[in-house]
């Protein structure tokens, strides 16, 4: 049952052909089985997970089932989830139990999907490799030696493992598609403000978004039909009405307008991986597509604004955890100044509180102007880049990574090379464009992503491009040898 997708396991579901607790049993023995060697998951919720696949089968039974009713998930352990831990992959939060749902937990739950635990990922979401998480690095299944990516590479090895149909993830600055390529599944990246924001654990406010970490696009459609929509809660809330993201998907790609922006293909990108994205483009031509080289001229300034602007909100919604209220606390404090300091230099991990240190600094009075607002205004040259080459295109394509999965530990001492990680990911959360990755092939035996971004709201056209891509090859069905 591992190797159906989740369009397949929702088709034998309404068939009768297993239950969901025969859905969930199955994905917990997987987990108990393989999931140790991989460190992908923080918490395993099974008693939980099998009343609610119960629950399910009871729905079901009464005829109240929907697409994705009996269907086993696991959530990033950056969503809020009641009565269960939610450490956002730190000391921090090590003993922080959420008293509510978050709106993405809660609208998954009313659609009747079981959870199966929380997703081990980088700390507080930063870092591109998840080797910054307190509860240690995930392993990537194509290659245990090498990392998954980050910061949702905990969501992204459950789903390349076929440990669960589907995993929720965030991206702030490609933390959804770069894992997602990495491992070889499918990841989307909605417009910022498509899904609320209530309940998720912040990073950096005005960039983090969630989306579904799936096998394909198909998948992600039936996901992201029940995680959008407006939510009162969330102030960056978009109050937009939902499509149907599966209705538009067999839509022929004929006269569709490619992108290929000449940024995207220069110096610090992996000859093999340049090789495969070169293939992928060669087969929408072949299906009917146009290709039409844009620039993106302020693409190359994308990853030092943005290693601006979210150190800055880092550092702003951190400062929240102060051992006073919630989370770690340090032993017998002196004073209150004794409290705040040891409670978060004893909670914080190295890479955490570096970005804090950095954006308390752009923030600070006399480098504000030089740092933090210079920042905003390139931030606006960015998305008017975008929005001139969509008046030419209807998506824009290009690798999701610069290079395939490095071993663990490589880039540890190198911050610098870590974060041109996500140099190709970076500029879509800073416009707050929707974007995704699909696998696109391999480069020695490690998967390669192919990304795609659209226009604002346009993520059905997303999907409907990755998924005729998908019909017409199969590299998203490949298995990791052992699992």
């Amino acid at each position: 049952m591992h190797t159906k997708t989740l369009a397949e396991l929702s088709r034998g579901l309404a068939a009768g052909e297993y239950t969901s607790v025969d859905l969930t049993r199955h994905f917990l023995q997987r987990i108990e089985a393989l999931g140790g060697e991989l460190n992908c998951l923080i918490t395993v919720t099974a008693d939980q997970a099998l009343a609610q696949a119960r629950e399910a089968d009871e729905r079901r039974a009464r005829g109240e089932a929907g697409p994705l009713t009996g269907i086993p998930l696991v959530h990033k352990d950056i969503f809020c989830t009641d009565g269960v831990k939610t450490s956002c992959g730190s000391k921090m939060l090590d003993n922080f139990i959420a008293p509510y749902d978050a709106t993405v937990v809660r609208k998954l739950k009313e659609a009747g999907m079981p959870m199966l635990g929380k997703a081990n990922m980088d700390e507080f979401a930063m870092g591109s490799s998840n080797e910054t998480s307190f509860y240690g690095a995930v392993k990537n299944p194509w290659n245990t030696d090498t990392v998954p990516g980050g910061s949702s590479g905990g969501s992204a090895a459950v789903v390349a493992a076929h440990l669960a149909p589907f995993a929720t993830g965030t991206d702030t600055g490609g933390s959804i598609r770069q894992p997602a390529a990495l491992c070889g599944i499918t990841g989307l990246k909605p417009t910022y403000g498509r899904v609320s924001r209530y309940g998720m654990i912040a990073f950096a406010s005005s960039l983090d978004q969630g989306g579904p970490m799936t096998r394909t696009a198909e998948d992600a459609a039936m996901v992201l039909n029940v995680m959008a929509g407006f939510d009162e809660r969330d102030s960056t809330s978009v109050e937009r009405e939902v499509p149907d993201y599966t209705d538009g998907l067999d839509k022929p790609l004929r006269g569709l307008r490619i992108g290929l922006p000449r940024e995207y293909f220069g110096e610090g990108l992996n000859a093999g991986v340049a090789k495969v994205i070169e293939a992928a483009i060669d087969q929408y031509k072949q299906l009917g597509a146009e290709v039409i080289e844009v620039g993106l001229p302020n693409a190359e300034l994308s990853v030092p604004t943005y290693y601006v602007v979210a150190p800055a909100e880092c550092s702003s919604n951190l400062s929240r955890f102060d051992g006073v209220r919630f989370g770690y606390r340090c032993e017998e404090p002196k004073d209150l100044e004794d409290l705040y300091k040891r409670s978060r230099g004893e909670g914080f991990g190295p890479e955490v509180k570096r970005r804090i240190m950095i954006g308390t600094y752009a923030l600070s009075a006399g480098y504000y102007d030089a740092y933090y607002l210079k920042a905003q205004k390139m931030r606006h040259l960015i998305s008017d880049d975008f929005r001139q080459a969509f008046e030419q295109v209807d998506v824009i394509m290009g690798p999701t990574a610069p290079d395939v999965a490095f071993k663990l530990g490589e880039k540890s001492d190198d911050p610098v090379s870590m974060y041109l990680s996500d140099i190709y990911t970076i500029a879509a959360n800073l416009a707050g464009l929707p974007g995704m990755s699909i696998p696109a092939g391999f480069v020695d035996g490690l998967p390669v992503g192919l990304q795609i971004i659209g226009n604002y709201f346009d993520e059905a056209r997303l999907l409907n491009v990755a998924h005729k891509y998908q019909q017409s090859t199969n590299w998203h069905e490949q298995i990791p040898k052992g699992f």
